[in-house]
């Protein structure tokens, strides 16, 4: 029997405010255990929480990029449990009346793993979300030898919970969809989105059901991913340990799982909770809100979104759809081929060095494009040196390797001090051509036989009689003409 999984995300993002949901600490990674703790994100008796107005306008904006409807009102909950990283014994969230419903996140070709990129069951695929609702982080809870320690640094920290639809049909699907996902707030600015760092978990919900059935199975969560490469190896093989259960006739209940990347298997951790069970009811400390108050602000936020930003790429400066998509997916280097492209003759030109050259450099050196030894405006002079004619291609990366090397001198100035400026006078060229038709009659004569490669042999001689100096575009046109009368 085939067996067909469905998938759904739970996305938190720690949003990148200065300051906590609910208090004026900082927010700071890397700070030592404890140090930005108050009374109010402590939990302490008698301590009023007062909302960051920049996390719900974040919180908007991240919906307007989604396609969310905003909600007119939005109010916050106390969910209620007990568990050692949450202070107050329950967390601010958002339940009936979240910030922003429906919407979705579009998964190009480019936002899928690379070995599946060819094989994409579904292009141009909107995966569906549910809601983003804004509530409170929790602690970060620290296992040592023989005890726990827990730091409160997090606690109370923003975070938006981006809830998909159950509509995601693979690994690869679920890949793309935190790709992209990841590429939009980048491109908003709301959150770093920093897996490593935290700013960004996933739980997985997934269950596998038969073939040709409507009614989905017995749905599973696998908490707290940190790396979307980890999202995808979790999901095949828990889909994978979900078929072999489900087929041997065992019955599957509905719980939470943890992932071992290192053993590559989840393990359980508890049984699953349900909604009621954390017995929601609104804040009494916290207003509900009105959006209205901060939506004009939040629209004239709106950026320039990746699938836009491709698009533009490809009518704007006539790079590939590829070239455009690689360009797009990351916004820094979008910058940077936008800055070198701007006073380009040919910023297709341009694309081809900062795609392979640069980006080649780079990945040598282990540098990132922020610190690229050559700037912006730099590749675009030496791009239109080579545009221009006056050095070729091979002088033209010899010319970038120093440049890369030697971080400041310009193009200009390496072409100088090496003497490499291409010879592109038309009389000095055809001086040269004289001399090399004469001095090869045997390839002149198969030339004029039909053999028309045999020009070559010709214009290798003028390149070696001008030391490499003169221009080959010239010279082919000088020797053309010449050998045509």
């Amino acid at each position: 029997m085939n067996y067909v999984a469905t998938i759904g995300l739970e996305v938190h993002v720690q949003l990148k405010t200065r300051s906590k949901m609910f208090c004026a600490c900082p927010i700071e990674y890397g700070a030592p255990p404890n140090a930005h703790t108050c009374p109010v994100c402590l939990g302490l008796p008698g301590a009023l929480p007062v909302m960051n107005e920049e996390a719900l306008r974040m919180t908007a904006l991240t919906g307007l990029m989604l396609g969310c409807d905003i909600a007119p009102v939005c109010k916050f909950d106390r969910k209620n449990y007990f568990y050692p990283d949450m202070p107050k014994n329950y967390q601010i969230s958002q339940y009936d009346l979240p910030i922003c419903l429906g919407g979705g996140v579009p998964l190009h070709d480019m936002a899928y793993p690379k070995d599946a990129q060819k094989n994409i069951a579904h292009p141009d695929k909107v995966v569906h979300l549910t809601r983003i609702h804004l509530e409170e982080d929790v602690a970060k809870s620290q296992h040592f030898e023989t005890s726990t320690g827990i730091d409160f640094n997090r606690a109370g920290s923003p975070l938006m919970e981006i809830v998909s639809e159950p509509e995601i049909d693979s690994p690869e699907e679920a890949f793309a969809y935190l790709t992209s996902l990841k590429q939009i707030l980048l491109y908003g600015g709301v959150s770093d989105a920093d897996m490593e760092k935290g700013q960004l978990r996933c739980d997985c919900n997934v269950s596998v059901r038969p073939e040709g059935e409507s009614q989905l199975g017995t749905k599973i969560e696998i908490k707290n991913m940190n790396s979307i490469s980890g999202v995808r190896r979790a999901l095949a093989y828990e889909i994978e340990r979900q078929i072999a259960a489900v087929s041997a006739g065992g019955k599957l209940q509905q719980e939470t799982r943890g992932w071992n990347d290192a053993s590559g298997q989840t393990f359980l951790m508890r049984t699953k909770e349900m909604a009621h069970d954390y017995r929601y009811f609104p804040d009494p400390d916290l207003l509900p809100v009105k959006t209205d108050a901060f939506m004009d602000d939040v629209r004239k936020r709106v950026p320039e979104l990746p699938s836009q930003k491709r698009a533009r790429f490809v009518s704007q400066y006539g790079v590939s759809s590829y070239d455009a998509g690689v360009l797009a997916n990351d916004l820094a280097l979008s910058r940077y081929f936008e800055q070198a492209a701007s006073h380009a003759k040919k910023p297709k030109n341009v694309a081809n060095w900062v795609l392979n050259d640069l980006q080649s450099a780079l990945n040598n050196s282990e540098k990132a494009i922020e610190d690229s030894p050559i700037s912006a405006e730099s590749l675009d002079e030496l791009v239109n040196l080579i545009d221009d004619g006056k050095i070729n291609s091979s002088q033209g990366r010899e010319v970038f390797n120093e440049m890369f090397a030697h971080p400041g001198k310009s193009a200009a100035q390496i072409v100088e001090e090496r003497g490499m400026k291409q010879e592109s006078d038309l009389g000095a060229i055809e001086s040269l051509c004289d001399q090399a038709i004469a001095g090869n009659p045997k390839a002149v004569a198969e030339y004029k036989s039909g053999k028309l490669q045999a020009i070559n042999a010709i214009k290798g001689q003028v390149m070696k009689l001008s030391q490499g100096k003169a221009n080959p575009t010239v010279v082919g046109e000088v020797l053309a003409k010449k050998l045509a009368l």
